[in-house]
């Protein structure tokens, strides 16, 4: 009962989350249509997202170890109806950034107050795999922002949907609000704001830290930005696919998803009970066989579509234990933050990946069809030659990490 109570609440919100992230994949044709997006508008629109839900990290930090997840992600789900409802009425570029903007500030919480809530009520040992049901749960959001998605743009415009969305959201709030108990160490005397700062930067400086920062970012970045917006573009303009073949494309990649999310949660979880390896190295090695995906899809496979994304959603989904894997060596009452200042560079570099996509096809002329397929082959290239460096970065740093064991 106490699971249930303390998971719901956070699953519902986490699945609207994905569904916002996603939802441009599936509407990307019915924005350029309407308002004339070129493939930088719409990798900058899409991008929003994850820059305002960045920005917030850091202060979203402080508010979860000193306000609690429940009532901070409650008043942020706020901002994102707000934002939902601005986007629905919105007729220009600028307009929907603002939407957006909003939307992603609003669900800045989803993930890391669920984190920070797991950590209050459950044994370390559970996180991968509660971590994973989690991810899960933002999977089955994504899920929805394929197929049933496409099928109610049968019957409504995204215009409509947006302003479902927005009541979905001020429902989930009050959900979240109402349903999740309150621990007693949110309620407990705060900490004064300079100690958090102080404690922050003892997580700035931690050299455990930073060796899988880049290396987590750059995967868990690419992987965010290519499967909310630019999967369905490539299937189209590379592989050469329909609307609705790349759709049931983008709903098995989302299903393998959601099987990675919770299978490598409870494989890790396994591997660290029995053989003590820590979620971490699997997620590294998991990011470097994501590696090959990215690989692949940049310079060959095209003629097996359906292995390559479910391939690539299942690997892509391996750089969540990083979360957990921190979670374990910092204290408890570092877990807020810790998780958001690694969120930061997740965000951050989903928003920057997202649009530097688009700018680079944007360097081809279009095609009949949509965007040169060469232009594709560049831009996902840069992407594995930034991740390779991340991991060459991570690999020498454990090599001075064991020679001075002391480092955090």
């Amino acid at each position: 009962m106490l699971f249930a109570r303390v998971y719901f609440p956070f699953a519902l919100g986490y699945a609207i989350s994905y569904f916002y992230r996603n939802t441009n994949a599936i509407i990307e044709s019915d924005l350029v249509d309407e308002l004339g997006l070129g493939p930088a508008d719409l990798g900058l629109l899409t991008g929003a997202y994850f820059f305002s839900f960045a920005i917030f990290q850091l202060p979203l930090g402080i508010l979860l170890d000193r306000y609690g997840p429940r009532r901070t992600e409650a008043v942020l789900l706020l901002f994102a109806a707000l934002g939902a409802w601005i986007f629905s009425k919105a007729d220009s570029l600028s307009g929907l950034i603002l939407g957006r903007l909003l939307i992603g500030l609003g669900v800045s919480a989803c993930l890391m107050a669920a984190f920070k809530a797991y950590v209050i009520w459950f044994s370390s040992g559970r996180l991968p795999m509660i971590n994973g049901l989690q991810m899960v749960a933002g999977g089955l959001g994504a899920l929805v922002a394929t197929i049933p998605l496409q099928n109610v743009l049968s019957i409504t415009d995204w215009r409509g949907v947006f302003t479902g969305l927005a009541i979905i959201t001020v429902f989930a709030s009050l959900f979240l609000w109402f349903i999740l108990p309150e621990h007693q160490s949110s309620v407990d005397k705060h900490p004064a704001i300079k100690t958090q700062l102080k404690e922050m930067g003892q997580i700035f400086r931690s050299p455990v830290f930073w060796s899988i920062v880049p290396l987590t970012a750059l995967s868990n970045g690419s992987f965010l930005a290519i499967h909310g917006l630019w999967i369905k573009p490539w299937l189209r303009d590379v592989v050469s696919l329909g609307e609705g073949d790349s759709t049931q494309l983008l709903f098995a990649m989302t299903l393998a998803i959601i099987a990675g999310y919770f299978s490598l949660g409870i494989f890790s979880e396994r591997l660290s009970q029995l053989f003590d390896i820590r979620p971490i190295t699997v997620g590294v090695f998991g990011m470097t066989l994501f590696l090959t995906a990215q690989f692949s899809m940049a310079y060959g496979w095209a003629t097996s579509p359906l292995l390559l994304v479910v391939f690539f959603g299942f690997l892509g989904s391996s750089c969540i234990l990083t979360f957990a894997g921190l979670a374990q060596i910092f204290p408890k009452k570092y877990s807020g933050r810790v998780s958001t200042i690694l969120n930061v560079q997740v965000f951050m570099g989903a928003f920057i990946i997202q649009w530097g996509i688009g700018a680079i096809i944007e360097l081809w002329p279009t095609t009949e069809i949509g965007y040169d397929p060469a232009s594709y082959q560049v831009a996902i290239g840069v992407l594995v030659l930034m991740q390779a460096a991340g991991l060459v970065w991570y690999l020498l740093s454990q090599q001075l990490i064991k020679k001075q064991p002391e480092m955090i």
